[in-house]
């Protein structure tokens, strides 16, 4: 090997060497940063022995980093269910608590009772109506939780489009420079890196599928395959409700014009915050709230007064302050504006004996024509209907042909089921994400003892390469004073 020779190996390994070991700086220093991943020199040898940095490339892991955005996904979305049907057991659904409807409607049924066993004592029959009206204000509050639950559920889904938007355009540009400077040949291992922390964000949002084409360029899918992402970002559009109530649907979110969300959507996604606030708005939420109304529409119907015509008007309890009518079938909203009959209310100028006697509509419907102090009849009859049998609609999902004390108590259990259930799949969730995300960054992530120890590796080869072009320029100088 000539000295010329000698010189240009040593000096390329130094050179390569000293890039390495910029490198392996890099990677430590960016070893805090959660998207950061490893990054590679990648060398090549020419003919003359001479050694180069062709390029910089990154540990990768294309199926792990797949299997962490889908959990990412599912934990964002059962999060979000799990969220909001914890604010409805906590604040309206445990039987435990004497505001709730299912323990006020216990307290209604004993004041019953006490009060057919001395139905002269308008104390005890005011006790009665006292406790019907507390049942009445429990369900009122219940809907507006219910309703005010699905009212945040719907802007927290206006917050997450725009969230879903902003990234979108975030990774336009990321993507478009990644295209040309892969393109060129640059190290883009850095853009590829915010790139990922881009696509993680987003699937934390909404459930996605990337397809990987030249150039490192990237194409975004849903899960249910609407187009998000393709050289240009699409539009994600939703109009937010501001007030929902019982009667109200919340709106469809739109991907590029294609419905995602809701009971038509045409490409439906199933994962992410927007899919767990969707399912917490329409579904769990919506079906509470219509155990709310069956229950409300049951104890309408069960407090009811009938003529000897056969005509039936509201008795205790009215749909609404003023009205008179039983509603046949599910009513949507009933809970929320449910009261108790002012003809009974003394506040409101009423007589109290009318929940003894009947005739809350007028004489015709008095159950009681002779007026005794101890007529006791009506009042059991009362108490018995929250104990009879009654059909329910199957929109609630209960069982049908209970009683409403039955009925009341299941709908806590459901939605106490409901939220373990979610509770659990969140845990799951959790556990597989973690696992996701250890996996990668065990394949793809900076260990700092690695890399201290190939910089250790290194600096030895530097200083090997450092002598060696020393004794090669002390050859150099014996060889020009020969020749001089």
């Amino acid at each position: 090997m000539s000295l010329s020779l000698a010189f240009n190996t040593a000096q390329s390994s130094l050179a390569a060497n000293s890039a390495k070991i910029a490198l392996s700086s890099r990677n430590v220093a960016g070893a805090g940063e959660a998207s950061a991943s490893r990054k590679i020199a990648v060398t090549t040898t020419a003919a003359d022995g001479s050694v180069r940095v062709v390029s910089i490339t990154r540990a990768t892991g294309s199926a792990l980093f797949e299997r962490m955005l889908g959990a990412t996904s599912d934990s964002a979305a059962q999060q979000a269910l799990a969220d909001g049907l914890g604010r409805l057991v906590q604040t309206v659904g445990d039987p435990q608590d004497p505001t709730s409807p299912v323990a006020r409607l216990g307290t209604l049924k004993d004041a019953l009772a006490r009060a057919a066993d001395t139905p002269d004592d308008m104390t005890l029959a005011q006790a009665a109506v006292t406790a019907a009206q507390d049942l009445a204000s429990s369900l009122n509050t219940a809907t507006d939780t219910v309703q005010q639950v699905r009212t945040d559920a719907d802007a927290a889904i206006a917050t997450s489009v725009g969230t879903v938007n902003d990234l979108l355009h975030q990774f336009e540009a990321e993507n478009s420079a990644i295209v040309k400077g892969s393109a060129a040949g640059a190290d883009m291992t850095d853009a590829l890196d915010r790139r990922d922390s881009i696509l993680a964000r987003l699937s934390e949002e909404i459930g996605i599928s990337t397809v990987t084409r030249a150039n490192n360029d990237i194409v975004i899918y849903t899960e249910g395959g609407a187009t998000l992402f393709e050289t240009t970002a699409r539009t994600v559009g939703f109009t937010p409700a501001h007030t929902l109530d019982a009667n109200t649907q919340g709106g469809s979110v739109f991907v590029d014009g294609v419905s995602v969300t809701g009971r038509d959507a045409t490409m439906p996604v199933r994962t992410g915050r927007i899919a767990g606030l969707t399912q917490l708005r329409d579904d769990a939420a919506s079906t509470y709230q219509t155990q709310l109304d069956e229950l409300a529409r049951g104890l309408t119907d069960a407090f009811k007064e009938a003529d000897g015509a056969g005509n039936v008007r509201a008795g205790l309890f009215v749909p609404a302050s003023g009205s008179a009518t039983v509603p046949g079938a599910l009513a949507p909203g009933l809970a929320g504006t449910l009261a108790v009959n002012a003809a009974v209310d003394v506040a409101q100028g009423g007589d109290i004996r009318l929940l003894r006697d009947g005739g809350m509509n007028g004489a015709a419907f008095a159950a009681n024509t002779t007026g005794a102090a101890s007529f006791a009849g009506r009042l059991k009859a009362l108490s018995a209907a929250l104990d009879a049998p009654r059909s329910y609609d199957g929109a609630a999902q209960l069982s049908d042909n209970q009683s409403l004390v039955s009925f009341g108590t299941a709908s806590v259990s459901w939605l106490q089921g409901a939220r373990k259930a979610a509770d659990t799949r969140l845990d799951s969730q959790k556990t597989v994400l973690a696992q996701a995300s250890n996996a990668l960054s065990a394949a793809t992530g900076v260990n700092l003892d690695d890399e201290y120890a190939s910089q250790l590796e290194l600096e030895r080869g530097y200083q090997a390469t450092s002598k060696l072009m020393g004794v090669v320029n002390q050859l150099y100088d014996s060889l020009f004073q020969m020749i001089g």
